[in-house]
């Protein structure tokens, strides 16, 4: 699933970035990544995703150079489950601001996990991504700051709420009243070598054995909820390419899971993560403008009335549902003058009287139903020489 990597960990006796020596950053990319429908082991959120890993000792000219180096190689979502707990967004280093802001503008979406303390300060980068006081305006963010859901769809114990948390996704399972005796989190993939996690103190007691494979753990927190929702806003972004990233962000608010009637709520914001209802709200979402060409006749006396007709469409990619044309703009030159628009109609053919003599120009504009626009031309789609009759 790896795609590329990237060392930013100023340790050189860490090893290269795809030697885990903590255990962490393989179970999150797992959850998002691993290979789905080959009867091994767990299946990613992201299903069929690929991963660039990027590794950071987490100083703030790190963080900042791994989250422009993703940026630049085409990342169409960002994990980051890290934080700096109980630091405000604006005692937040300006580097990972600025390098955040530069994710947002080339349509990045960036994920963060909140707190794993229940407290209302997720620090940063969550808070970055999602403001103190902004969680409850739907799409209000430059990325979604996830908390975690047990298994009884409740904000996990230990997990942070309130106006910095966008959204939910599962973190755990023991802590469900349906599952007093569940596994001690959740089921990832986990370095063959011995891990940081479990040389410290207090061991984490995370490994098990899968199939007969111990290249897994059990581990829960706000860090393994967020990779699922970064994969699923990366297919979404797959899925329909022209949707911006405050487009995902709002397409995974609304169609989280939350009770009927119900908002957003200072434990599980928008709800918890649904990536079936999000993709399908994707292919629905028409960003793309339609086309539309004119033509008129080459010559025609002054005085006269010239017939006008134009098609058009509303193209949209395949698995994507097209709004379809609402209406045509047309417009009109004369002698090379500034256009005019002359007409606004749903149909597709118009008579216009040309009263002087000389060139006129004529084209359209389609807009679709979404409010996507036609680029308009640099010349016009057609000419009409006018002259004396």
């Amino acid at each position: 699933r790896i795609a590329g990597t990237a060392d930013f960990d100023g340790n050189s006796a860490d090893g290269p970035a795809t030697t885990d020596q903590d255990g962490h950053g393989t179970h999150v990319a797992s959850l998002a990544c691993a290979t789905a429908n080959n009867g091994i082991g767990i299946a990613g959120a992201g299903y069929d995703c690929s991963l660039l890993i990027v590794k950071s000792d987490l100083t703030d000219s790190s963080v900042a150079q791994s989250i422009v180096t993703a940026t630049d190689r085409g990342a169409e979502a960002i994990n980051m489950s890290f934080g700096q707990d109980g630091r405000t967004a604006a005692a937040a280093p300006q580097a990972e601001k600025r390098a955040i802001d530069y994710a947002f503008a080339h349509n990045v979406v960036m994920v963060g996990a909140a707190s794993d303390q229940a407290v209302e300060e997720q620090g940063d980068p969550a808070n970055v991504l999602q403001p103190a006081g902004t969680g409850a305006t739907l799409g209000s963010g430059k990325g979604l700051s996830v908390t975690a859901a047990d298994f009884d769809d409740k904000r996990a114990s230990f997990a942070g709420y309130g106006s910095e948390i966008s959204l939910a996704a599962y973190g755990t399972f023991r802590y469900g009243s349906l599952t007093p005796n569940g596994p001690p989190g959740l089921l990832g993939a986990f370095p063959a070598n011995a891990t940081d996690s479990e040389t410290g103190f207090p061991p984490c007691n995370c490994r098990t054995t899968f199939q007969g494979d111990s290249r897994y753990a059990y581990l829960e927190g706000t860090s393994m909820a967020a990779p699922m929702v970064t994969a699923v806003a990366a297919l979404v972004r797959h899925v329909n390419p022209s949707l911006t990233a405050t487009d995902v962000i709002r397409i995974l608010e609304q169609t989280a899971t939350r009770p009927a009637g119900t908002g957003w709520t200072k434990d599980l914001g928008w709800g918890i993560l649904n990536g079936g209802a999000a993709l399908a709200a994707a292919r629905g979402l028409d960003r793309t403008p339609p086309v539309s060409l004119l033509v008129a006749p080459r010559r025609a006396k002054r005085g006269a009335r010239v017939l006008l007709h134009w098609s058009g469409h509303d193209p949209a990619l395949p698995g994507l549902t097209a709004s379809g044309i609402a209406r045509y703009e047309v417009w009109r030159t004369i002698g090379g003058h500034a256009a005019k628009r002359i007409a606004v109609t749903t149909g597709i053919r118009l008579h216009v009287r040309v009263r002087t003599t000389g060139l006129y120009g004529f084209f359209t504009i389609a807009i679709d139903r979404a409010g996507n626009r036609e680029v308009r031309p640099s010349q016009p789609d057609a000419h009409t020489r006018v002259v004396k009759p």
